[in-house]
Parts: C-alpha cells; sequence; structure tokens
C-alpha cells in the first residue's frame, strides 16, 4: 500500500500553481515600492520591504513543501528535475523582489527627475512579463488534465513564445536608463549612480527570471 501511495500520491501542480501565485505577490510590491522610492517615502519603503521579506518566506515555505512531498517514484507527466527547475526560477524571482526592497532601505537616494518616467515605464515592463509568466503557470493544473496536448498547452506555449520578446524589450529600457543614468554624471555623485545601476540590475533580473522559468515550462510542453 506504501508503494501505491509513493506512485499514485497527490500531485504537485496544484501547490506549483500557488507557489506561482504567492511569488506574484512578491513582485505586486516593485510598483509601489518604485513610487514610493520616487516620494522619498522612506517609512513606506521599509514597511514594504518588510511585507516582501514575509512573502518571500511564505513562497520559501511552499518551496519546500512541494519537494517534500513529492516521492522519487512518483509517476508524472513531466521530469522531476524541471518541476525543481520552474521552483527554482521562481525562488529567484522572489528573492530579486526582495533584493530591490532590501536595496531601497540602505541608502536615502533622491530620484534625479529627468529619470523617473523612464524607471517608471522599466517596471511597466517588467510586469508584462512577470504577468504573462503568471497566465502561463495558473493553467499547469489544466495542462495535466489534457496530458499536456490540445488547445490550452498551445496557448500556453504561445503565452511562453511572448515571454522572450517582453523580456527583450525590458532588456533594452534597461540599457536605454543605464545610458541615461551615465549622461547625467556631472550632476550626480557616483554613490548615486551605483546605487542606480543595482536597482536596475535587480529588476531586470527579475524579468530574466521570469523568461528562465517560461523556458522550463516550454520544456515540460516540448516533452
Amino acid at each position: 500500500m506504501k508503494i501505491i501511495q509513493e506512485l499514485f500520491g497527490q500531485s504537485p501542480f496544484h501547490p506549483l500553481v500557488e507557489h506561482a501565485k504567492k511569488v506574484h505577490k512578491c513582485v505586486d510590491q516593485i510598483r509601489p515600492l518604485i513610487n514610493a522610492f520616487i516620494n522619498q517615502d522612506y517609512e513606506t519603503i521599509e514597511k514594504l520591504h518588510n511585507l516582501v521579506s514575509k512573502l518571500e518566506y511564505e513562497a520559501d515555505r511552499l518551496k519546500h513543501n512541494i519537494r517534500n512531498q513529492l516521492p522519487r517514484r512518483y509517476f508524472l507527466p513531466v521530469a522531476r528535475n524541471e518541476i525543481d527547475n520552474f521552483l527554482k526560477c521562481q525562488d529567484k524571482i522572489a528573492d530579486c523582489v526582495e533584493d530591490f526592497a532590501v536595496i531601497l532601505t540602505l541608502r536615502k537616494t533622491k530620484i534625479h527627475p529627468e529619470l523617473k518616467e523612464q524607471f517608471l515605464d522599466f517596471v511597466e515592463q517588467i510586469f508584462q512579463v512577470t504577468e504573462t509568466l503568471l497566465v502561463a503557470a495558473v493553467e499547469l493544473q489544466n495542462l495535466v488534465e489534457v496530458s499536456f496536448v490540445g488547445a490550452e498547452a498551445d496557448m500556453v506555449m504561445e503565452l511562453i513564445s511572448g515571454l522572450g520578446e517582453e523580456e527583450w524589450k525590458a532588456d533594452k529600457m534597461a540599457r536605454k536608463l543605464s545610458m541615461k543614468i551615465y549622461s547625467l554624471e556631472d550632476e550626480l555623485d557616483p554613490l548615486t549612480i551605483i546605487f542606480y545601476e543595482k536597482i536596475l540590475h535587480t529588476l531586470g533580473a527579475v524579468a530574466n527570471h521570469a523568461e528562465n522559468a517560461g523556458d522550463v515550462l516550454r520544456m515540460m510542453l516540448v516533452k
């Protein structure tokens, strides 16, 4: 009986979707964080940092539970390592959001007026990537029911294909923003430039890891 339970245990796909949703709750804090940064509202930044830390911890617990409840002999429509790789990519997204929140707490830095709109546009582009990933991830439960084939699978593949282009757009925006930062070097001290670049790099990593998570989903589908 124990062997049968291990072979036909609880499906990991519902918890995977719940983990993806929890990670996206972390991502949802990027908008209020960047707005608080622009408005020099350091008290709100601290509160949001605490919230992100709590959400990231909850996502970690979900991740560990999924791994602990996934027997090695369990029959799955996808490889076990692909589930683990998807978890790792999602985990890195949450980690990057927490890193972003931490960075904003380290220094009371004013944002240059000429950078505000570009930073806001960059954040919105990151959401184009992460929200597309979330829609695709939520479909995991439905894909299991149709054995990862059919119209549902085609729809998810289309979403994933769009991820690459949206992440590429984010990269282009990051480069333009970086160029704009250095064009203001006569007005900015070196530490402020480094601070802006750390923010830019960390936010860009959110989009990169979201694209990587999409690539793992693609591997699940093509097999």
